[in-house]
């Protein structure tokens, strides 16, 4: 008997030390290698870009970035402290906007409509507007907001950018918040339903705090895209070299001063666009980061 275990411990080390050369092993090898120089084709760009943007950006990141106005063409004093309180004023009224509307949309898809005709036509509309471009976002909310000048008679201002923003941001929301829900074991919906729960508490106080980590990984999405968008912005919100005066009027944001200041022939406004590419890239991977510290727990 110990011969026999001896011998088939034999045959089993002499598999292993054989190398793989059959049809099968060598397809595997190739299918691995040709996935890891795609991986590698990818980032190559993605940190190419990243490290582009860092190198032109940082030399001008200084205290007077964060706490002065930009200066006058030519002129080398000054910051861009009123595009990042007009970014984060315009993403949160979009982002105040689009996630309630967005989440509760999805609670009703994933737990109420029981995939009804309505329901079927709403997936449906919102694949459509996730791929609408960014600009007709921004014509929308011009033509909704701007031209007929519908809040309190005020034309650009930040209620408007953070519609047209909202807009975009509702679809990523809706989707990432759908699927999240749907991923909850139908497991715990009977339970809660056997012990007594009606449909909207067990929602409310079971599914919905598993499904947490995919809500704000697709709140972080859109807050992500919303953050970096020029076009809506430029028809609804415009620009402005001052602080903010209200949110009737007219507000800069980080994307449309890079847009303005890259394309004008003075050094230092050159210099301010690099580094609001760099301060705007930041507070994304800020977003992205906190989201996940948050989500990295799964409640189920």
């Amino acid at each position: 008997m110990s011969n026999a275990n001896e011998l088939i411990a034999e045959d089993l080390v002499s598999s292993l030390k054989k190398k793989p050369t059959s049809s099968r092993s060598l397809f595997g090898l190739g299918m691995t290698s040709l996935a890891t120089l795609c991986i590698i084709i990818t980032l190559i760009p993605l940190f190419a870009v990243l490290l582009f943007v860092l190198f032109q950006g940082f030399s001008r990141i200084n205290l007077d970035l964060f706490t002065k106005l930009p200066p006058p063409p030519g002129l080398e004093e000054g910051g861009i402290a009123n595009a990042i309180i007009g970014t984060l004023i315009v993403v949160g009224i979009a982002t105040l906007i689009a996630v309630p509307i967005g989440v509760l949309a999805a609670i009703y898809l994933s737990e109420f409509s029981s995939g009804n005709q309505v329901a079927r036509w709403i997936r449906f509309a919102t694949n459509v507007l996730s791929g609408v471009p960014s600009i007709i976002a921004g014509i929308f909310a011009y033509g909704l907001l701007v031209r007929t000048q519908l809040i309190f008679g005020a034309s650009f201002s930040s209620i408007a950018g953070g519609v047209a923003l909202s807009v975009l941001m509702l679809p990523t929301i809706i989707r990432t918040t759908d699927e999240a829900l749907q991923i909850v074991p139908q497991d715990i919906r009977w339970a809660a339903l056997g012990v007594g729960a009606y449909n909207y508490q067990t929602v409310l106080s079971i599914v919905l705090p598993a499904a947490i980590p995919g809500i704000l990984t697709g709140i972080t999405l859109s807050i992500a895209r919303a953050a970096g968008e020029t076009a809506p912005l430029i028809f609804t919100a415009l620009y402005s070299n001052f602080w903010f005066d209200g949110f009737l009027q007219p507000i800069a944001t980080l994307s449309v001063l890079v847009f303005n200041f890259a394309i004008v022939p003075f050094e230092p406004q050159q210099q301010l666009a690099w580094a609001g590419s760099l301060i705007l890239v930041l507070l994304v991977l800020i977003t992205s980061v906190l989201a996940r510290l948050a989500t990295r727990q799964k409640v189920y």
